[in-house]
């Protein structure tokens, strides 16, 4: 037994053993952490355009990945992690695989940020917790999240997002706590609680913090993904201020962390580059806030690629000019330990034979991530998952259960004329689910459910971001308040983003907005279970949005809802 192998050694001495039996090939496969699913080990996937899993282990020398896709049973991601886990137990050193996911427990269908749940237990998405003030809840939540992860061998979590929403329009408000900094900071470290455990271990998922320093801020709501978005701006001058939830999840002991891939625009002394480049930042989290902690960039920093068909440049803003190499090389001149979304270990190889990086900059970064996955079991006892307990504990009745009463409870009630709660026996005309009357004339209720606007701003994985307009079109709102004229009506609008609701009030019997609930989970919250508070101001107009400061928290002017707005019914 080589020494690294023996679980009765102190975690140090296995990671120091390890390291020096690696080649410097092997050293740097474990900076990249790049996509895979769940299909055969030696085949591509076409159509997400990549390399098989063999290809991966055994060419690209890497162990860690983020899995795509909602496989259809926890059997089969169970069944997929073992054989990925012998694949790798059969290589020279038999360095343990690291399976990393985006949130798979809400209604989110954006494979860029976050995953349909598939088998795993559905709950509100993270803004409905935030909704429900409930710190002992999001920690219930994380824990059931930790134990579904587990069994089925997923062990970091690329999240929380613990940017704060201050931009109305930004399209990844969905998977913040809000636009308060105390309130979450407060579920944040409650999540990490959950995910990690009282001690760091075997039975606890790495948590993966989002995005430093902050990436609500986005130039006119727009999103960093793409190059129109790529300007992050403090007009208020609070950058100091959403720097205050990554504070609480250090505290809280968060074990990795995602700069995101914003541009800095003009902050004293912090250069105009994508923050996964920017050493100023990471030297800011290293140094005076003293994480020692894995940063892993945010994905796809380096090389250009295709997603669902369309060309996807690089997301290197602020150096664009700069080859591969010259990306590679300034994300680890800044601190960064991993590239996520790349696999290009060869040019790491490239730059320490060039002696543009050192072999001890590579070891500081590997030394990190090995030290993860001793710390996890990874090596030991959690290499691979019983794949029964998988199928009983994902998605379990218990665990469904919890997450539809929180479904209910993050539900929140703007008006109501006294319609609630909703009385036994009404006859129900109902759109987006199955009424009991087709004619809103024969009902003695209509409820309504509707989604926030947006505007499609292009083809493929763009398709996938809510931007823009937060008004509802003319005929939409015409179509509405034609049936609430009618008939007493119940709004139930689905908030990803804050939505301009002002058109629609007045003329509704009741308006309340959900953050992920099935249709058994709102009935249940329009019965009396719904107890949610607003995580954000909702804007009165689109000219206050537009007049408000991107880095700025309720900073709209006579917001028609205020952060923290809910009755009880």
């Amino acid at each position: 037994m080589r020494e690294y192998e023996d679980p009765t050694r102190p975690v140090d001495e296995r990671v120091d053993d390890l390291l020096g039996r690696m080649t410097l090939e092997e050293k740097a496969g474990q900076l990249f952490q790049h996509m895979i699913t769940s299909g055969p080990l030696d085949e591509s996937d076409a159509v997400f355009g990549l390399p098989s899993a063999k290809e991966y282990v055994l060419g690209k020398h890497m162990t860690h990945w983020n899995l795509l896709g909602v496989p259809g049973d926890a059997r089969e991601i169970a069944e997929w992690h073992n054989r990925l886990q012998a694949l790798c137990h059969e290589t020279r050193l038999g360095i343990p695989a690291t399976i990393a996911t985006d949130p798979r427990h809400g209604f989110t269908d954006n494979p860029g940020t976050a995953l349909l749940s598939g088998p795993f237990s559905q709950w509100p998405e993270t803004l409905g917790l935030a909704a429900t003030r409930d710190v002992a809840l999001m920690e219930q939540h994380a824990d059931i999240a930790r134990q579904e992860y587990l069994a089925v061998g997923l062990r970091t979590a690329l999240h929380p997002q613990v940017d704060l929403a201050t931009e109305p329009r930004w399209a990844r408000a969905n998977g913040t706590f809000g636009e308060d900094a105390t309130l979450t900071g407060q579920m944040g470290a409650a999540y990490v609680r959950g995910f990690q455990g009282p001690v760091f271990g075997a039975d606890s998922v790495s948590t993966m913090t989002k995005h430093f320093p902050g990436g609500g801020p986005q130039k006119d709501g727009e999103d960093p993904h793409f190059a129109y978005g790529r300007e992050q701006v403090y007009p208020g001058g609070r950058f100091a201020e959403h720097l205050e939830p990554f504070k609480a999840l250090l505290a809280a002991g968060t074990r990795q962390m995602m700069p995101y891939y914003g541009m800095p625009v003009g902050l004293e002394g912090i250069p105009e580059v994508g923050f996964g480049f920017n050493k100023p930042v990471l030297d800011l989290l290293r140094d005076d806030l003293g994480f020692d902690g894995i940063i892993c960039t945010d994905w796809g920093l380096v090389t250009d690629a295709e997603a669902f068909g369309q060309p996807f440049p690089a997301r290197a803003w602020g150096v664009e000019h700069l080859s591969v190499e010259d990306r590679v090389a300034l994300i680890l001149d800044a601190g960064g330990d991993q590239l996520g979304g790349e696999a290009c270990p060869e040019v790491v190889v490239s730059l320490v034979q060039q002696g543009r990086i050192t072999q001890e900059r590579v070891d500081a970064s590997v030394r990190r991530l090995l030290r993860e996955k001793f710390l996890l079991g990874l090596f030991d006892e959690r290499r691979y998952v019983d794949v029964d307990a998988a199928a009983a504990i994902v998605g379990s009745d218990e665990f469904r259960a919890a997450g539809v009463s929180a479904q209910a409870a993050a539900v929140t009630v703007l008006t109501n004329d006294g319609i609630l709660p909703l009385a036994p026996g009404l006859r129900i005309y109902a759109e987006g689910f199955e009424g009991t009357v087709h004619d809103p004339a024969d009902a003695d209720v209509a409820i309504l459910r509707l989604q926030a606007p947006y505007e499609q701003r292009g083809p493929g994985f763009e398709s996938f971001f809510h931007a823009g307009s937060l008004d509802f079109p003319a005929a939409e709102i015409e179509r509405v308040n034609a049936i609430s004229a009618q008939v007493p009506t119940i709004l139930d609008v689905y908030l990803d983003r804050p939505a301009i609701l002002t058109p629609l009030v007045e003329g509704a019997a009741a308006v309340v907005v959900n953050f992920g609930a099935g249709t058994g989970p709102l009935l249940d919250a329009l019965r009396g279970a719904a107890r949610g508070r607003l995580p954000f101001d909702l804007p009165r107009s689109m000219a206050a949005v537009e007049a408000s400061r991107e880095d700025v928290p309720f900073d709209t002017a006579d917001p028609l809802f205020r952060f923290g707005h809910g009755l009880t019914v």
